[in-house]
């Protein structure tokens, strides 16, 4: 599905580009199950703050978003990008759970647990920081509830979940040294709250992100189609395109990609991550994509250990590969240099 309905929030090219571009240009760089963590000392308000347009975006119209954050919160010692991953995939469970519509609340605030309070989180006693996502949606059973952190439980509909969403967050704020706690009830919605230690530190300053002022932009309005089973990449991926000029749309798995790719859409480039679920890797799929697209230009995406097991370092004329992480700047004069190519 492409998300031509959005073309009018952007309105002359590159109005608010550079403001967008600075909030996303970090988050680019490691969206990544296979990432080691890289914990640093963070800011939770500011990061929420950083991802409130995406979620609202994300979520759509029919659902009410609402921030607040704590005064005076304590810093932690997280994976940026990994929080803010977390942060989106909660929100779209959420948004999952509420189909005709409803309310997302986000919530920061100091904890302080003592030894009983600490000893029902299963954590030590001392300070902590909350980060809660509660929606107003179907709610869940006990016996729902006792397995959501289990690999591959999903109650979506085969084919529209991976599973792996709270299991991730689940593992990512355990390496953080922190729990999950879930609260919820059949038809009152859902609060999934995750608790970490508060570092005593001041949180690093933002890096000093580059915009995409001198990034070469969309020369005649071309589309990429963008191939990715993680949201979030694809999402921003998708986000940093249109910015750029570009019309971008988007797909989950290959099965989709393929989809678009033998319809009559007008596709330019095609840029997808190597390992995608379903049973149709990347490379298959844009080998199926070029028998009816000869030539297709095709940008994939990898890590290090997909490029040898995938045996994605054959190419033919019209493909490349960009490893992660990667920067936005890369990604910008990679497409734009494929697609001057005749």
């Amino acid at each position: 599905q492409g998300r031509f309905e959005d073309v009018g929030g952007y309105g002359v090219a590159g109005q608010g580009a550079a403001r967008r571009a600075a909030a996303l240009t970090h988050r680019l760089l490691a969206f990544s199950r296979r990432q080691t963590l890289d914990p640093r000392p963070t800011d939770v308000n500011h990061l929420v703050a950083g991802m409130e347009e995406l979620i609202r975006r994300t979520v759509g119209p029919a659902i009410e978003i609402a921030v607040d954050g704590a005064p005076d919160l304590w810093t932690v010692l997280v994976d940026p990008p990994q929080l803010e991953n977390a942060l989106l995939n909660l929100c779209l469970n959420a948004r999952d759970a509420m189909p005709d519509g409803g309310r997302i609340a986000i919530e920061t605030a100091n904890l302080r647990l003592d030894v009983a309070a600490a000893r029902a989180d299963d954590l030590p006693p001392g300070d902590y920081l909350s980060l809660a996502v509660t929606d107003t949606g179907t709610g869940m059973a006990p016996e729902v509830i006792a397995r959501v952190f289990e690999p591959f439980f999903t109650t979506k509909p085969i084919g529209q979940g991976t599973g792996l969403g709270l299991s991730m967050i689940y593992g990512f704020t355990q390496q953080s040294g922190g729990q999950v706690r879930i609260a919820s009830e059949v038809g009152h919605g859902t609060t999934v709250r995750l608790v970490l230690p508060r570092h005593h530190g001041a949180s690093e300053a933002d890096p000093a992100h580059a915009t995409l002022a001198d990034a070469p932009r969309a020369e005649q309005g071309e589309t990429v189609l963008v191939v990715d089973d993680e949201p979030t990449v694809r999402m921003l991926v998708a986000e940093v395109l249109e910015d750029l000029g570009y019309t971008a749309i988007e797909a989950a798995d290959g099965a989709a990609g393929l989809t678009v790719l033998q319809s009559d859409a007008r596709i330019d480039l095609v840029v997808t991550d190597v390992g995608l679920p379903g049973g149709m890797n990347g490379r298959q799929m844009a080998d199926a994509g070029r028998a009816r697209r000869p030539g297709l230009k095709v940008l994939f995406i990898t890590g290090y250990a997909e490029n040898a097991a995938l045996g994605i370092g054959q190419f033919e004329p019209g493909m490349q590969v960009l490893t992660k992480p990667f920067v936005v700047e890369a990604l910008a004069l990679r497409i734009r240099a494929m697609l001057a190519r005749p």
